[in-house]
């Protein structure tokens, strides 16, 4: 199911940006191996270096969960495009809680390649989400991700 209708650039802007929240989270699962092995790939995320000491603040990352889920997906007054990919960003960071839950607890049970492999795909994943959300949300298009949006369409009327 998708809506169609004409976005405007704003929000298509405004579409874009809460997949920054998965984004900064998913930083932790590739500084864990990959960015040690490449350390290159860290200047990716220069731009995102003030953003992120803005979430290392106690509780702030809270606060920004709930701000977008009570402020935008919740108010019917914001188009349904914006709230629609808040509401996918929300849940594909609920998914990254869920995986900075399990894979430490994996990585101490299983050998030291199958952590790292799954800790570098959390990341790779994350970061092919991001770009595909990112860039469908700026052509106004919505980002379908299978198992969220199913998810996401049940929330967002």
């Amino acid at each position: 199911m998708t809506w169609r209708g004409s976005t405007t650039v704003s929000d298509r802007i405004f579409a874009c940006l809460p997949y920054l929240l998965p984004l900064i989270d998913g930083f932790a699962f590739g500084n864990k191996y990959l960015f040690a092995k490449f350390p290159v790939l860290q200047l990716f995320y220069l731009p995102l270096v003030p953003l992120m000491q803005i979430y290392s603040l106690p509780f702030a990352s809270l606060v920004i969960f709930f701000a977008l889920y009570l402020g935008v997906v919740r108010n019917e007054n914001i188009s349904h495009f914006i709230r629609f990919n808040a509401m996918q960003a929300i849940l594909l960071d609920i998914v990254l809680m869920l995986c900075g839950l399990v894979l430490p607890i994996l990585a101490k049970v299983q050998i030291a390649f199958i952590a790292e492999t799954l800790y570098n795909m959390v990341f790779l994943g994350v970061v092919a989400a991001f770009v595909y959300a990112v860039v469908q949300s700026a052509l106004g298009r919505y980002a379908e991700i299978p198992p969220l949006s199913d998810a996401v369409y049940m929330q967002v009327r």
